[in-house]
């Protein structure tokens, strides 16, 4: 019932936000989409091996280096060097942990989600590596594991909630904003593909958070 109700809530915000750039940002910009349908041609399967192989594994792996690997070095480094007997991830934690409260979520959380900007999947295991300090990411299949970690680190309901709700509402990954830059040229609808998804999944977690504590 849960997963149901957030693939509506993804539907409505689409249509909400949708009918909000038409009436604000994007108002009077003409919504027509014209597509030109190329000449039909016998596919060429040696082809389509070579498009495939170029467009798709080379761009992953492109992607791995440039992205990737650079983000899982500052991840290690983050878990792994001390600082006043605290690893550097446990100090930004912290830091975050105020702000992170007042969304329903925790400095662990909402630092895993920053550190998840080159890809979302790793955003748990990063919460399970700074929950556990194992120093490196890990994945734990059992969910009744899972659930025991997440229970001895302060999670309730209201924590769960709001960080579905900010998984599913937050700023785009990293290949998502390189992709809307280079297909808009402008910086200003990159930010704003950035700023309005998070905005809002800031204020409805906090909306919910607030609804959670008065119902306690």
């Amino acid at each position: 019932m849960i997963l149901t109700l957030m693939i509506l809530l993804g539907i409505g915000a689409t249509f909400f936000f949708s009918n909000f750039l038409s009436k604000t940002f994007l108002r009077g910009e003409a919504s027509s989409f014209t597509l030109e349908l190329p000449p039909y041609r016998t596919p060429q399967f040696g082809k389509i091996l070579v498009r495939s192989l170029l467009d798709r594994t080379l761009f992953v792996l492109g992607r791995a280096v440039v992205v990737a690997a650079p983000a899982g070095l500052v991840i290690w480094i983050l878990a792994n060097i001390n600082v006043d007997g605290m690893s550097i991830l446990n100090h930004c934690t912290e830091f975050l942990n105020p702000f992170a409260k007042l969304m329903g979520l925790d400095g662990t959380i909402l630092m895993a989600f920053i550190l998840g900007f080159p890809a979302n999947e790793i955003v748990f295991p990063i919460i399970l590596m700074s929950y556990l300090s194992t120093g490196q990411l890990i994945e734990i299949e059992e969910i009744s594991e899972m659930r025991e970690i997440l229970i001895q680190n302060g999670w309730t309901w209201v924590t769960a909630i709001c960080t579905m709700i900010f998984s599913l509402m937050h700023w785009p990954c990293s290949t998502t904003v390189i992709t809307i830059f280079k297909e808009t040229k402008s910086w200003k609808w990159t930010a704003l593909a950035v700023l309005l998804p998070t905005i809002a999944g800031m204020i409805l977690c906090i909306a919910i958070h607030f609804f959670g504590t008065m119902i306690r």
